[in-house]
């Protein structure tokens, strides 16, 4: 970053006052540019035992499996933008559940959220980003072929907790978290 958003004034990196990080400072108008993570939001898509996968027609990972997840937009919660991504992606309509996973990935700035979600119906077709939509049954998971980490955890994790009963009952469930790597693709 090198000019101010607001001004466009040229940008200097120092430590403001009451702060303890560098941050992109412009002098001429007071203006702090923070730099944040971005905030990935998804969805387990789940009809009967079945788990909803879409197969990538973008870069990065072009044809490889993922759950439909996207980034999070100004003016929209967490679960509105886990929906919205999978109507996108999937074509699928579903009902958001509980948080399930949260997975940090410092090395790529972003935060992955994915949300349990039930489909009334089995209506799903590819958006423009995905090749195609399927359901896959557990041992039909393409396990060699998921486009991240977090996509391959989460599923992991959750499988795992369905044979284990623990998705039953709400107070039995907690969200999963773990952080990424920076060997790990993302």
């Amino acid at each position: 970053m090198k000019f101010c958003s607001k001004c466009a004034s040229p940008l200097t990196i120092k430590i403001p006052a009451d702060d303890s990080r560098e941050r992109h400072v412009c002098e001429s108008c007071g203006s702090i540019h923070y730099q944040n993570p971005r905030n990935v939001v998804g969805t387990i898509p789940v009809y009967e035992n079945q788990v909803l996968l879409c197969r990538r027609a973008i870069e990065p990972r072009h044809g490889y499996w993922t759950l439909p997840a996207g980034f999070m937009e100004l003016g929209e919660s967490t679960s509105a933008g886990a929906a919205r991504e999978t109507l996108e992606e999937a074509g699928a309509t579903v009902e958001i559940g509980p948080l399930y996973s949260l997975l940090n990935v410092p090395h790529a700035e972003q935060v992955h959220l994915f949300y349990l979600a039930k489909m009334a119906r089995p209506d799903f077709s590819a958006g423009e980003e995905s090749l195609e939509v399927a359901l896959f049954e557990e041992h039909e998971i393409p396990w060699d072929e998921l486009a991240f980490p977090t996509v391959k955890q989460t599923l992991e994790w959750y499988f795992a907790d369905r044979t284990a009963g623990r998705l039953e009952s709400p107070i039995a469930m907690h969200v999963r978290s773990r952080d990424i790597l920076s060997g790990e693709k993302i």
